[in-house]
């Protein structure tokens, strides 16, 4: 029969240390706690704690059982990722082990399973800095929460099953395509099988547009083969637009019988770098993105499937990004998938910061790129594999061999490696630096040339993949000034890149505040680099990006400014400067029209939506100041109003939840928004109000359930707890009444 995948996440014990005696099946662990994976094994405050507190050894063990139908097949235990080293036993035998936090492994439990009564797991999990294991060995800017913090599955194979696929569209930009399919497969029957291969291409929705077949005969444990797919018609190419995706499946069929299928999604597009910029399907486009780490309050790494998502939804619905680079290590498969979904390109890149270890240490980091590379090589979102730790030293043949491995197991994308140093050797297909010029004191730059960079005397393939970050860290309750200052950082840079003709584009340093070790951050153990918060709330440079946006898709109008007379330093609110992607901007101070703005097409005329700059306005500090009203028009057509108060008052708290509508089964999650308003529903910047939650039903609240309002606004998630029901969520906030949100878990 087919391949049987169980999601095997419920029901765990956890101990937040370790004992030998933890891995005896007899052991009493009725002391340990329940939990369900994704786990973190350490809840952390929001900021100023100590990193050590989560670098610790602790043991997950799982009570399960098996029928003896399954008798004499090929059980596998799958992890998606433990941070940062695991150790499996089964039935007090180890069974395998993994180093590193963020790739995926898979234990073969077949030897060791006991049918029809009881099995004990236990995983040693050692989440400290381990000198042996990427990215540790010197100091990185960025924390490694620890646990088992992405999901595990069962999976049951028949002997003879399909290891790997690898479905390659070819002949992409032709009118007639093919798919060309590597297939490993495994053959644990110890005797010569025959059967049948038959590989099938669909629409997600079924609709089979090609098959093909293969007949197979061998009695060597691993038999490869390829399969093709000619003639293909009608194919729709992904691109950022329209992410179209096929399902690829390869069968074994043995007497009529299907004994296994594996699936993969696919898209028909291609992506190449060249000295003239990126193009997707053979068009120019300008790489528009930033950086993401995977970490979010309290719980650092460990958010199920729905969160992860709604992170690649942000970065290209909310901020308009075309391109996210997965600083600096593979990320959740669910935001992959999501990125797929959506046409948001990915520059995906091994684990490292800086620091390159011994010859053990290169060699768990090389297979950290074979790692992720078959993982993830079916995705069409990803363009690049990052094959070089990030801003480290040349080592030349440490990475001639990170980039065989990934041109070897993947000769249809290119490499990249970034760096931080001017005249790196160039080993990699494109040339990716870290340009913080732009906002280096004393330094009228936006970035450097490339020849500067390369040090070379021609044009290669070139990509910026950071700017702004720790050259100007915002807080979002930061003084205006600051804000502006921030978001036109980033600004100047998308111009830039879309002005150059050998740039590919740029990605900027970063999309979200992380927790980051004391070296580094503002002292509080958070980086403020981002152009939202950790909640994913956004700051003003948040919207350099969003006003790119078609004007067909959102209409973005974001003055930036508190409307307050004594915000700057020297009183009022010129240099204003209006993010939007509106034709024109009208303002009215008082009724009275001051005038109708325009984009500064001069200053910035690399971008579809330049900024509107309002540089003067009548009235002085304690005068003349009375509500103000902004109205844009795209093509002469009113579409906008923001209207701002002269002496605002907090008037409400706004409460949105991202979903009302959760899942039942593996603990699901959704975000929960807080927004104190004045009378025109404008933000409060600077109210801390305390706000209490409390919860009705199967679920909970992340974190804690009192807290002040940070800016003027948080966030919370709320947890389910796998069962259905409705959450009922209660709001009490002074000087307001009570508030509620009702969230359906299905």
């Amino acid at each position: 029969m087919p391949r049987r995948i169980e999601a095997f996440n419920d029901q765990w014990q956890y101990m937040a240390d370790f004992s030998p005696a933890y891995i005896e099946p007899a052991f009493n662990d009725a002391s340990f706690e329940e939990v369900c994976l994704p786990h973190t094994h350490k809840v952390l405050p929001y900021n100023y704690f100590d990193e050590k507190d989560y670098q610790f050894v602790s043991c997950y063990r799982k009570h399960f059982t098996l029928s003896s139908d399954d008798k004499g097949k090929i059980i596998f235990l799958d992890f998606e990722g433990v941070m940062t080293y695991a150790k499996v036993y089964l039935n007090g035998t180890c069974i395998g082990e993994h180093k590193g936090g963020y790739t995926p492994f898979s234990i073969n439990m077949t030897e060791h399973i006991r049918f029809d009564e009881e099995n004990v797991l236990t995983v040693q999990v050692d989440a400290r800095e381990r000198e042996d294991i990427p990215p540790f060995g010197f100091v990185i800017d960025y924390l490694t929460f620890g646990g088992i913090y992405r999901e595990v599955s069962l999976r049951v194979v028949e002997p003879l099953h399909i290891h790997t696929i690898y479905a390659k569209p070819q002949d992409v930009l032709e009118p007639v395509k093919a798919v060309h399919t590597d297939i490993a497969i495994i053959n644990k029957t110890g005797k010569e099988v025959t059967f049948d291969l038959q590989l099938t291409l669909a629409t997600r929705d079924g609709k089979q547009l090609a098959t093909s077949y293969e007949s197979m005969c061998g009695s060597l444990e691993t038999l490869d083969c390829t399969m093709i797919l000619k003639g293909l018609k009608a194919i729709q190419l992904w691109d950022i637009h329209t992410p179209c995706l096929y399902t690829v499946t390869v069968s074994i069929i043995m007497d009529g019988v299907v004994m296994d299928a594996y699936t993969s999604l696919i898209g028909f597009r291609t992506a190449v770098f060249t000295a003239e910029g990126f193009f997707l399907n053979g068009k120019p486009l300008t790489i528009m993105g930033l950086n993401r780490h995977q970490s979010f309050p309290y719980v650092g790494y460990a958010m199920p499937k729905r969160v992860q998502q709604k992170d690649a939804d942000i970065l290209k619905f909310d901020l308009g990004l075309n391109t996210v680079r997965t600083s600096h290590y593979p990320q959740s498969t669910h935001f992959l998938d999501r990125c797929d979904e959506i046409g948001l390109l990915v520059f995906e890149e091994i684990p490292g910061w800086q620091h390159i270890g011994d010859a053990q240490w290169q060699e768990t980091a090389c297979q950290h790129v074979s790692d992720m590379i078959i993982r993830d090589r079916h995705h069409p979102s990803i363009i690049l594999w990052g094959v070089r730790i990030n801003e480290s030293v040349d080592h030349h043949d440490f990475y001639i061999r990170t980039n065989a491995i990934a041109h070897q197991l993947d000769k249809t994308r290119q490499t990249g490696g970034v760096r931080a140093r001017e005249n790196s050797e160039f080993l990699e297909d494109v040339f990716t630096m870290n340009d913080f010029i732009n906002g280096r004191n004393g330094d009228t730059r936006i970035a450097r040339s490339q020849q500067e960079t390369t040090g070379l005397t021609y044009q290669v393939p070139y990509l910026i993949t950071e700017y702004g970050g720790h050259m100007y860290p915002t807080k979002r309750f930061d003084q205006e000034e600051r804000l502006d200052h921030h978001a036109r950082l980033h600004m100047r840079m998308i111009n830039h890149v879309h002005l150059d003709p050998h740039q590919s584009g740029g990605i900027g340093w970063c999309a979200f505040d992380y927790n980051t070790h004391h070296q580094f951050g503002a002292g509080d153990r958070i980086c403020y680099h981002g152009v939202m918060d950790m909640f994913r709330l956004p700051k003003f440079a948040a919207y350099a990006y969003a006003s790119q946006i078609a004007p067909s898709e959102k209409i973005i109008l974001e003055p930036v400014t508190r409307y307050a007379m004594g915000e700057r330093s020297r009183g009022g609110i010129t240099p204003l400067t209006i993010y939007t992607n509106c034709d024109r901007v009208d303002f009215y101070i008082a009724g009275v029209k001051k005038g109708e703005y325009y984009p500064a097409v001069t200053d910035y005329a690399g971008v579809p939506h330049p900024p509107i700059i309002i540089d003067k306005l009548d009235g002085t500090w304690g005068s003349n100041w009375s509500d103000g009203l902004f109205i844009g028009y795209v093509r002469d057509k009113e579409v906008i109003r923001r209207q701002y108060a002269c002496n605002p008052v907090l008037t409400n708290l706004d409460i949105a939840a991202d979903d009302l509508e959760l899942a039942s089964g593996d603990w699901d999650a959704t975000r929960v928004t807080l927004k104190a308003v004045d009378q025109y529903g404008n933000l409060i910047p600077f109210v801390d109000c305390i706000v209490h939650v409390t919860i009705d039903g199967p679920g909970s609240i992340i974190g804690p359930q009192a807290f002040n309002l940070i800016g003027g606004e948080r966030a919370l998630w709320v947890k389910t707890h796998g069962v259905p029901g409705t959450l009922t969520l209660t709001f009490a906030v002074e000087a307001f009444p009570n508030k509620t949100m009702m969230i359906e878990v299905k």
